[in-house]
């Protein structure tokens, strides 16, 4: 279905059938649930679902109930908590289609990523705390606000979803932040229960506050961890310091030829998709980002291409005596995790053999250079004018009465190329309740509580259209309905569109 008789179809909804509410009753129910799906995000936040190895699995286990719980009141009949391989917890839950209707299968996860430096917060991290029409706390927007917003649309419009025989499966992970290591067996063991015709993935970003945005690409990401041995155990720096260079001072020298002078990263071989037709206007990035004031940025090229679609690296994390421990010793070892964003088009693998190659060789000969590889997460490339992603843009377009960009993301969901293996027939729809200003992972994240709303309600309305959509699939079953990722490095289809 064209994207105008898409628009029309959203804004004549109570002309469709006489189990449809009209858009603005929509909007007058959500009106009036709105209170009950912040309180209920809120009780979410509190819980410290921190998945990472080394924390209390106690909270992840209490935040899946809890899920489970919304969904059960959401009036979902089949609700239940399970895992696979000793991953945590995760909770299903399912209204089966009727014969010959399609399925549209809901994702989001409800572990959080840990805190760092509680002080450094404004207000307690789960402690949710409204200022300024935001909800602060850890897990507020990435992605508690994905759970709720499944949950409210739920309660918006499953009656009717049910009178027309649409299904719904919700899957809400509980080990997304940690990488999502049982997520594959996972889903091959759930295949039958996960199986649907349309899936929306609610864990990306809009374009800004009052601007909604589909994500059409990902970029993919790898990782490492490098380890750095010169000395059996640290000895004194005066009376042997000279012939030996520390180990933090040489693991810093080979972390410096990972970029150029320009910031670019600087590892051959390493592919980049075509610039993105949108750009962000540098003020905006400094300001969303925190950039301090004064500095100039890294790279080249439009702000866009820099977070969507070139490689990107950082250094995540290292291991070495803190200052308040140091003492007059020449440090043996040091270790630093890093972190490889890779552009849509690339191989995870290729680049993980380009990553681990340059810092073979240029590991120092005055030191002891292991290597442990990590992570190896696809990028993703949306196709383009598909009937999925023509419906996501009308329903959200009604909703926040201002059309919808089609965006890169810098960040990665490389289970997407998983559940696209696994369903081959399904199209995935990435969509956010997240904006810049959101400090995903950060300190101080936080949800814009108006987009909130507007999430749940461009959501109800994908989910109502979703029978139309299965017809006309129906009708055109020798032309896919799209969403395959892309992993072709010679791939043209990586630009985004406003």
């Amino acid at each position: 279905m064209p994207l105008q008789q898409q628009r029309d179809s959203v804004e004549a909804m109570s002309d469709t059938t006489s189990t449809t509410r009209s858009l603005d009753d929509l909007r007058t129910r959500l009106e009036e649930i709105l209170p009950a799906a912040q309180a209920d995000l809120e009780s979410l936040v509190r819980i410290p679902s921190i998945a990472f190895e080394g924390y209390d699995p106690e909270p992840v286990r209490r935040s899946a109930e809890a899920v489970a719980a919304l969904l059960e009141d959401a009036g979902m009949p089949e609700v239940r908590i399970t895992s696979v391989d000793g991953g945590s917890p995760a909770v299903i839950a399912r209204m089966p289609a009727a014969h010959g209707q399609p399925t549209v299968l809901l994702y989001a996860h409800h572990d959080v990523q840990p805190t760092g430096d509680e002080n450094a917060w404004t207000s307690p991290p789960f402690e949710p705390e409204v200022r300024e029409s935001r909800l602060y706390g850890r897990g507020s927007a990435d992605d508690k606000a994905g759970v709720m917003a499944h949950v409210t649309a739920l309660r918006l419009v499953r009656e009717q979803l049910q009178a027309d025989g649409i299904g719904v499966t919700v899957f809400v992970e509980g080990e997304e932040e940690c990488g999502s290591p049982t997520f594959r067996p996972f889903i091959e063991a759930h295949r039958d229960e996960l199986a649907a015709d349309l899936i929306i993935v609610a864990d990306s970003a809009n374009w800004q506050v009052g601007v909604p945005a589909l994500t059409s690409s990902l970029r993919g990401v790898v990782s490492v961890t490098v380890d750095v041995r010169v000395l059996e155990q640290g000895v004194h720096s005066g009376i042997f310091g000279g012939p030996v260079l520390d180990a933090p001072t040489q693991l810093a020298r080979l972390i410096a030829t990972l970029h150029d002078d320009n910031g670019e990263v600087a590892i051959d071989g390493l592919h980049r998709a075509e610039d993105p037709e949108v750009d962000l206007p540098e003020a905006e990035y400094r300001a969303d980002a925190t950039v301090l004031e004064g500095l100039e940025l890294s790279g080249t090229g439009p702000i866009t291409a820099r977070q969507w679609t070139r490689p990107a690296l950082s250094v995540i994390g290292i291991d070495a005596p803190s200052i308040r421990d140091a003492s007059n010793t020449i440090v043996p070892t040091a270790s630093a995790k890093i972190s490889l964003r890779i552009a849509p088009g690339e191989d995870p693998a290729r680049a993980m053999d380009l990553l681990v190659a340059h810092l073979q060789a240029h590991a120092p000969r005055t030191a002891q250079v292991d290597i442990r590889r990590g992570e190896e997460g696809k990028p993703y490339q949306a196709r383009t004018g598909t009937p999925g992603i023509e419906l996501a843009l009308a329903s959200l377009e009604a909703a926040w009465g201002v059309p919808a960009v089609q965006t890169g993301l810098g960040g990665s969901i490389p289970f997407i190329a998983d559940l696209l293996e696994v369903f081959p027939e399904a199209e995935v729809l990435v969509t956010g309740v997240e904006d810049p200003a959101s400090r995903a992972h950060g300190v101080d994240e936080s949800l814009h509580l108006g987009d909130f709303a507007r999430v749940c309600l461009a959501e109800a309305l994908v989910l109502t259209g979703a029978g139309a959509l299965h017809s006309d699939r129906s009708a055109a079953r020798a032309q896919p309905m799209g969403g395959a990722a892309e992993t072709d490095a010679t791939s043209s289809d990586d630009r985004t569109v406003a």
